[in-house]
């Protein structure tokens, strides 16, 4: 579980945004920032003994700077006012598929699957679904998966309207094609976080994903 004191810093720095908040309260991120740290160092240890491919994680390889990337945003805010905890598949820092948890007062979720790949591997994807779509389908309506998911995140920056070059429009898993990004995502209630089962219970909805993830690294790996 997460500190109240955690959540409160977050929500404090939410409010109070700018580098003379957070210089003086600086003992307080510290404070924050090391039960972070625990946070993923006991996601990692219920995490990795389900799956293998997570083993050489460490606790660095999952975290996130709190400072923001402002030089093309709109929002000029120098820090982030979430908790983020990235457990990827490829422990490089390679964008792959991998596992999501975000903290944030009343909008917090668990997702999963892989964000925007690049091109070639997005190729290779759909490659993968569209052979083996029958995997696909039988994952996403598995009991365990739609116990905490819906089917894959839409929207219209992350799906095309048409079907993609080289695919009909009247392949049985165009829906499934047409996706630029293979995310699913599970809201978590604020309670949840506080909660001394926290870790045991998220993870329980992360490694539901396992299957779709081990799905996304298989065509991954073709050639």
């Amino acid at each position: 579980m997460l500190s109240i004191k955690s959540i409160q810093f977050l929500n404090d720095l939410k409010e109070n945004n700018n580098r003379e908040w957070f210089l003086a309260n600086k003992k307080r991120y510290e404070e924050y920032k090391q039960d972070y740290h625990q946070l993923i160092g006991a996601f990692l240890e219920v995490m990795k003994p389900k799956d293998a491919s997570l083993e050489l994680l460490e606790i660095k390889n999952c975290t996130f700077r709190i400072n923001r990337d402002i030089r093309f945003s709109k929002d000029k805010s120098p820090y982030k006012s979430h908790m983020g905890i990235w457990m990827n598949t490829n422990s490089s820092g390679i964008n792959a598929p991998g596992y999501y948890i975000h903290i944030e007062t009343g909008k917090s979720f668990v997702a999963g699957g892989f964000y925007s790949p690049e091109a070639p591997e997005l190729k290779k994807i759909r490659k993968e679904i569209a052979f083996f779509y029958d995997d696909l389908e039988e994952i996403v309506n598995n009991p365990a998966f739609k116990k905490h998911y819906n089917g894959f995140d839409r929207n219209e920056t992350n799906s095309l309207k048409n079907a993609p070059k080289d695919f009909e429009k009247d392949h049985p898993a165009i829906e499934f094609l047409k996706l630029k990004s293979f995310t699913v995502t599970c809201k978590i209630d604020d309670s949840e976080i506080i909660d001394k089962n926290f870790v045991s219970s998220t993870s329980k909805k992360l490694i539901a994903l396992k299957p779709l993830i081990d799905f996304l690294n298989r065509g991954l790996a073709s050639e």
